[in-house]
């Protein structure tokens, strides 16, 4: 059976979950807070240093978000990938908390190469209050589909001078095993006979964890360190990352675009781009 485009508009089971100041702490060492020098970034990696009251990275809740989806037919999981993410928040994150999330299925576009198929998330407080919302495209190659409506041509454009922000980020070899333990245990991240089947030279590290990393870099620098400054986020992954790469951050204010606006790409330490065409919105939660 191909893919099923009766799938589109379709919403999965409301899911409950719950997490803890741990679970924020895990993500935040598993996209690399503290790495180099763990005395930066407590924030987000302890919850007793003296004088520093812990807080969430704010795109922890993409995985806060996830909820189980509905079938969109049968496929060759291996010919899946990760395309594009993106989260909105309309809180701060806290640093315990309880949410129900619901998937809904949004669009089906047939490519040349294959069919892209685009979900939402919303996630809300027990009692109905918005928290998050997320939109994740993933790639099957060879499927096709036939396409609704065309989608909305993207004008994003790299800006023709130097970035306003650029920040360069390590990561660790042993990323995608930190990275991991947040869920994802998918052996393309682990497993180097798994990695060689998928034609990787060894696991390659998981496409969210390059956009926490992403998201760090962001928070940092356009957004002045503060959680409360981060509203929304998205980008297309265009490369896989390699445990160990240095990842390079550019960043542009939106000339022309929304007030708080940035634009940004990141690269590898070669210059590949691995997140192309991104977006963020500097401002509190709305």
């Amino acid at each position: 059976m191909p893919l099923d485009p009766s799938a589109i508009g379709r919403e999965g089971p409301v899911h409950e979950r719950s997490w803890t100041s741990k679970d924020a702490l895990l993500y935040a060492v598993g996209v690399g807070a503290g790495l180099g020098d763990p005395s930066q970034e407590l924030s987000f990696t302890t919850e007793n240093s003296h004088g520093v009251e812990q807080q969430v990275l704010p795109t922890f809740g993409v995985l806060l978000a996830q909820a189980r989806g509905v079938s969109i037919g049968e496929f060759n999981p291996a010919m899946l990938v990760h395309a594009e993410q993106e989260i909105r928040l309309h809180r701060v994150l806290p640093v315990e908390g309880t949410l129900r999330a619901q998937a809904r299925v949004e669009s089906m576009e047939g490519k040349r190469s294959g069919a892209l198929v685009t979900s939402s998330s919303t996630a809300t407080d027990a009692d109905g209050t918005p928290l998050i919302t997320t939109r994740s495209s993933i790639f099957i190659r060879g499927e096709q589909v036939e396409s609704g409506a065309p989608a909305t041509a993207d004008d994003w454009a790299q800006p023709d001078r130097e970035p306003d922000w650029e920040v360069t980020l390590a990561t660790r070899p042993e990323q995608a095993l930190l990275y991991r333990l947040n869920g994802d245990r998918n052996p393309l991240h682990s497993d180097p006979a798994f990695a060689a089947r998928a034609g990787f030279e060894r696991p390659i590290l998981h496409g969210l964890c390059t956009y926490g990393i992403t998201g760090r870099a962001l928070l940092q620098s356009a957004m002045g360190g503060d959680p409360g400054q981060f509203r929304a986020m998205s980008g297309r992954f265009s490369s896989p990352v390699l445990p160990g790469d240095e990842l390079t951050v550019r960043i542009w204010r939106h000339e022309g675009g929304a007030d708080g606006a940035v634009l940004f790409q990141t690269l590898r330490g070669d210059g590949t781009v691995v997140i192309d065409r991104g977006r963020a919105e500097v401002g509190a939660p709305e």
